[in-house]
């Protein structure tokens, strides 16, 4: 199978002529040979721009491609307008399945139909997506507007496929660079896979959409539409019709005369709210799923949708990104290097004070400077050197924030270049880190854990009293094991005699016989 999708990859390769699109050199000469030897696969959309044909290549490979090209279409400063333009139309305009399969879809799933639920049903998509559809209706039992959103059918089995393929390209590359192991490349994957198929469960979108909502009830800075938990299923989910400008449509923002800045340093002070305050994170804040509430220009707020890809971390990482991220915005680089040791990240052995220099190497040009002038490529690209050099760990489990702030910068860059992202986030996290250590939220951990406390209290006699039993018996065997060695001693002692004896009698009849 995965060598059939492999062939399947190569051919959209050659037929959209995607090689155009790569420096040649880029390309190894043994990939060029084996694109050359697919000459039965004909060109598609020879007419187009190189934008429109990886957009169409995208499409055709499927929903992990798709998902790539999300991706890429934040970032302004990687990619020229006409790729731009093609990769932001994957957001919401991905080519949509037939509506009636759709409806039938509905039906099964809410085993009624949909004319006894909903009106207005809309058979053709408000928006089409790499793994689901949007189609638009009015609940009949209260004329309120919604959004069904239908997975695609037979989506699984093109997943596993891919991923599986992922898997054997991981493998290939660990193997043949010993570099790339510390990459931890199958980790990865195995994680992006579990995000992915995650997404295929409705439910548990609606559960992360519900507690995100709450976390930000009567929020200035983002609004997250209501979820009709009792109509949603696996593969089917009834949620609020939102109205916003997508985040995208520069022009209309500016002709509502939104305050961008305001808008850019919200945008920022959302995401580490939900990173640091809640511990839940939208992962996948691409346009296509992030609107803007322009009721009033001058005090805007962000409306999130598809909470499908959320993300939690640990209050280990939670403490240590905030001391990083804390440490970076002060220049402690010496800071940094000493929570890398400690945590793990590169090795105990590690010279700190090489490493403090390799930071301050990467980090210190970028400081000074607004958010457009920035180059997180060369950043990352010298991050990079770090971690070969000092066996750097990559942590699998912080790959969705990652992501998130690969998004949060490209839209950051759209929004306000010339925000400064050090100054908007520094007071924030310096906040959170004190409340942290505050000796009233230690308080408030005391008060939490006292249900705990109070079901073990009556249980902690007895725990005492069999720890002393225990630690009667290891004393016990303690001096029954000193009193087994003084006994061995004293035989050693006597054999060591015996030894002796026996030697000066055998010298001695040596010497007499001599």
């Amino acid at each position: 199978m995965k060598y059939w999708r492999l062939y399947q990859i190569l051919a959209v390769f050659r037929a959209y002529q995607l090689v155009e699109l790569l420096p040649k050199s880029l390309l190894p000469k043994r990939f060029k040979i084996v694109l050359a030897s697919l000459f039965w696969v004909r060109k598609k959309a020879k007419n187009s721009t190189g934008g429109e044909r990886l957009k169409l290549a995208l499409q055709e490979l499927g929903p992990i491609w798709i998902k790539f090209g999300q991706m890429l279409s934040t970032r302004q400063d990687l990619l020229s307008d006409d790729l731009l333009h093609s990769l932001s139309q994957l957001q919401d305009n991905v080519a949509p399945f037939d509506g009636h399969l759709a409806q039938q879809i509905i039906e099964q799933s809410l085993s009624t139909p949909i004319e006894s639920l909903f009106t207005d049903f809309c058979l053709t998509p408000l928006a089409s997506a790499s793994i689901a559809q949007i189609h638009t209706a009015k609940l009949k039992s209260s004329g309120a507007d919604v959004i069904i959103k239908v997975i695609r059918p037979n989506i699984q089995p093109l997943i596993l496929a891919d991923t599986s393929l992922m898997y054997w390209f991981a493998n290939r590359i660990e193997n043949a660079n010993p570099d790339a192991k510390r990459l931890r490349l199958q980790e990865v994957v195995r994680d992006y896979e579990r995000t992915i198929l995650n997404e295929l469960n409705l439910l548990r979108e609606a559960e992360y959409t519900k507690r995100l909502r709450h976390n930000f009830l009567n929020s200035d800075m983002l609004y997250i539409p209501y979820v009709y938990r009792e109509l949603c299923r696996t593969n089917v989910m009834v949620e609020e019709r939102i109205s916003g400008i997508p985040i995208n449509d520069m022009s209309a923002l500016i002709e509502r005369g939104v305050n961008m800045k305001l808008l850019a340093e919200r945008g920022v002070n959302t995401f580490f709210t939900q990173v640091f305050r809640d511990n839940l994170f939208h992962a996948d804040m691409h346009p296509g799923n992030i609107f803007i509430d322009a009721t009033d220009p001058i005090n805007p707020r962000y409306i999130g949708i598809d909470c499908a890809i959320m993300g939690e971390l640990s209050k280990e990482d939670q403490h240590f990104l905030a001391k990083n991220f804390i440490a970076f915005f002060n220049r402690d680089y010496y800071k940094i290097a000493e929570l890398y040791i400690e945590s793990g990240w590169v090795p105990e052995h590690t010279d700190i004070f090489s490493l403090e220099l390799a930071m301050r190497e990467v980090c210190d040009p970028i400081f000074e400077k607004s958010l457009g002038e920035i180059s997180f490529a060369q950043i990352l690209f010298n991050l990079f050197k770090v971690a070969r050099q000092f066996d750097m760990v990559i942590q699998p489990q912080l790959v969705l924030l990652e992501k998130t702030l690969f998004y949060i910068e490209g839209l950051g860059r759209r929004l306000y270049p010339q925000l400064d992202l050090w100054s908007t986030a520094k007071p924030f996290l310096e906040a959170w880190y004190q409340e942290q250590i505050s000796p009233l939220h230690l308080a408030k951990n005391v008060v939490h854990s006292l249900p705990q406390w109070h079901s073990l209290l009556p249980d902690l006699p007895n725990k005492f009293k069999s720890y002393e039993l225990t630690t009667k018996q290891l004393n016990q065997q303690l001096l029954e094991i000193n009193q087994q060695l003084r006994q061995n001693q004293i035989r050693q002692r006597r054999l060591n005699y015996i030894i002796a004896v026996i030697v000066i009698v055998a010298l001695g009849l040596n010497y007499f016989s001599f």
